[in-house]
């Protein structure tokens, strides 16, 4: 006879999980979790659900019925809060609507949703966050939808008001909200006490249900057998049952207005088995009333016209966390915009459809005295076509702020920008170029720790932790790594590691015209934990989760000779390299104190949080401001250009 030691190490051994079965309890209730939410919806809930919301044809038909409700332009912004695995936002962006967001509280569901956009060429941003508190700007959408029952899974009303007080924020004033949620007149006088369905040929599950003590909620258990592990989970959650009535005041209460019921869902279901929650729904409108927000300005006719060139939100960005535009991204453009249109003295007009670049080039010219060219993402969203934006501008003779074609093709290849940098003897860090070609990276020339990188590429992408490697192994793993993500096809640079201060210098303005030298800022990894290496890299641009989240920016104390050094190197590189209008550099310090170069960056980052805008901070200078000193940089440089030519034209007509 086994021990029960035995017994259980073999379960262990068969990675079954020992599920707690409470067997028979009388008040359903006292189980249940204030924050049940918090650890239902995962796998189990797609499966005990599954066949109405993991259906395809279910989920089609309920979006044309919303959509139809809501009446509103495929540009409108749409929230879909409590999302789940995003099957509705998905369907709507199949239909063409292209400005839509989902947020969700689990994140397995998230996860989900966003591998379901990236295989679907989706143009999605999904984010984790409480109902309760969301993580978006006043007046930033003109519909919020709640569907599918999501509404009324707290345990007290008051926190329900809480998430339509969130909800109204976020709305545009005459922003629509819909929310489609179980008739709770019905479900009190029609749920099913007990009942049991097949899911599939594995699975099966047992229910219980039951009124709370004060009739307004409805308590439901859940055990959810495997024919060969067993029970996998035995769970209790409990959701708020609102009469239509009840509903609707609540939605009036709350600042809402023309609150109505559009009409009442049924579900269908391709088992036909116990519909719970979901057989019978209402479906229910409201509208903001709130101020309008002030209109904008009348534009200046005489004033500088300026195209703002930016990337494309509609496309997708591999160099972006889950390939898309999201909140963060939206919110950073929101401040742009609002940063250039507080500046006195200019007409803006801001362009990022790509699709719409070849087509209206032409007209730019007769529309555009300048044109500001913020689309660092690269035309159609691809960083290595970065270059093509000024080339078409130039190909129609259009002035534009920024880097030529030839300045950011040099400055992309960090190699090429090395040998630049040796050839004006400004110090490197040792490194050499691993081709496509090459098969074995054993026969290394440096000595480590060696950082490796993407040797094509900005915004640090490719460039983690996994990246600063000790030994061989390491770094033949890490480079095996790094093209299997980025390809075969492209080189890749393994550096010197270097340990001293990682520090950045800013410039804006022109050579042989009025330059602004930023102060200096270094990384401060202060609060990063002991062990991991000491790098400003992907992690710490794109990934709050990483620890690497924390890494800040600061003001630089360095000695004057060396700052004098990285103030000359800098002004040289900026002409070498033909770099116009603003550039960052980006320099580690050696052992010795000395400054190597590791990278010229022309059109370097623009947002407000970005380094620049940081060395701007240091040197008083707002963010507006310092977008105003770029256009100037631009706008005399033109000036200047345009009185050379006339000179020239004069002089060539006088022989």
């Amino acid at each position: 006879m086994k021990k029960q030691s035995e017994i259980s190490n073999n379960r262990k051994s068969n990675n079954q999980r020992l599920i707690e079965v409470l067997g028979p309890v009388e008040n359903l209730e006292s189980y249940v979790r204030a924050d049940w939410w918090r650890h239902i919806f995962n796998a189990n809930y797609l499966r005990t659900d599954g066949d109405v919301v993991n259906d395809e044809q279910i989920t089609s038909q309920e979006v044309q019925i919303f959509m139809s409700v809501l009446e509103v332009d495929k540009d409108t912004p749409i929230l879909d809060l409590c999302c789940g695995q995003g099957r509705h936002v998905l369907e709507m962006a199949r239909l063409g609507y292209w400005n839509v967001h989902g947020m969700d509280r689990s994140h397995y569901l998230i996860s989900r949703a966003r591998n379901f956009a990236r295989k679907g060429s989706l143009t999605i941003s999904f984010r984790e966050g409480d109902a309760r508190k969301l993580p978006y700007r006043d007046n930033q959408y003109g519909v919020v939808t709640m569907l599918g029952n999501s509404f009324g899974y707290f345990e007290t009303q008051q926190d329900d008001i809480q998430v339509l007080q969130e909800i109204r924020r976020v709305l545009r004033p005459g922003g629509k909200l819909l929310i489609d949620i179980t008739d709770g007149d019905y479900m009190r006088e029609a749920f099913e006490p007990r009942s049991w369905e097949w899911i599939d040929k594995n699975y099966f599950v047992c229910r219980e249900r039951s009124l709370s003590a004060d009739n307004q909620r409805l308590i439901s258990r859940e055990v959810i057998t495997h024919v060969k592990k067993g029970v996998i989970a035995d769970q209790f959650y409990g959701e708020r049952l609102y009469s239509l009535q009840t509903l609707l005041d609540l939605l009036s209460e709350n600042g809402f207005t023309q609150v109505e019921q559009k009409q009442s869902m049924t579900a269908q279901s391709n088992r036909n088995q116990d519909l719970g929650m979901m057989a019978r729904r209402n479906l229910v409108t409201g509208m903001v009333a709130k101020p309008r927000i002030e209109k904008a300005r009348t534009p200046d006719k005489s004033a500088p016209r300026i195209g703002v060139l930016m990337g494309d939100p509609s496309r997708q960005d591999r160099v972006k966390p889950g390939a898309t535009f999201d909140d963060d991204d939206y919110h950073t453009i929101k401040l742009l915009r609002d940063a250039l249109q507080s500046l006195k003295g200019y007409n803006f007009k801001f362009i990022d459809n790509h699709d719409s670049y070849l087509p209206n080039v032409h007209r730019w010219k007769q529309d555009f005295d300048l044109i500001l060219n913020l689309c660092d993402e690269g035309y159609l969203n691809n960083p290595s076509f970065e270059l093509h934006v000024p080339a078409l501008l130039e190909m129609v003779n259009i002035p534009y702020t920024g880097g030529t074609p030839q300045c950011l093709a040099y400055c992309y290849d960090k190699s090429l920008t090395r040998g630049l940098a040796v050839e004006m003897d400004i110090p490197v860090a040792n490194a050499y170029v691993i081709k496509p070609e090459d098969t074995t990276f054993i026969d290394i020339t440096i000595p480590f720790p060696v950082i490796i990188k993407p040797n094509y590429g900005d915004s640090s992408f490719g460039i983690t932790q996994k990246c600063v490697c000790y030994s061989v192994t390491e770094l033949e793993n890490a480079i095996l790594e790094i093209r299997q993500k980025f390809g075969y096809e492209s080189p890749v640079l393994v550096e010197q590691y270097l340990t001293g201060k990682d520090i950045s210098v800013g410039i804006i303005g022109n050579s042989g015209r009025n330059v602004e030298i930023l102060p200096i800022i270094e990384e401060d990894y202060s609060m990063l934990p002991e062990g991991l290496p000491h790098i400003c890299g992907y992690e710490a641009k794109w990934d709050p989760s990483s620890p690497y989240w924390k890494v800040t920016s600061k003001a630089a104390k360095l000695p004057g000779n060396t700052e004098q050094f990285l103030h000359a190197s800098c002004l040289k590189l900026f002409e070498r390299t033909s770099c116009r209008d603003y550039a960052r550099f980006d320099w580690r310090l050696d052992d010795n104190g000395t400054p190597r170069l590791l990278e010229v960056n022309p059109n370097p980052g623009w947002c407000w949080d970005g380094h620049l805008a940081k060395m701007a901070k240091l040197a008083d200078i707002s963010y507006a401001r310092m977008l105003n000193m770029i256009l100037q940089a631009g706008l005399d440089r033109y000036q200047m250009e345009r009185v050379q030519q006339q000179e020239l034209f004069s002089v060539v007509a006088a022989r």
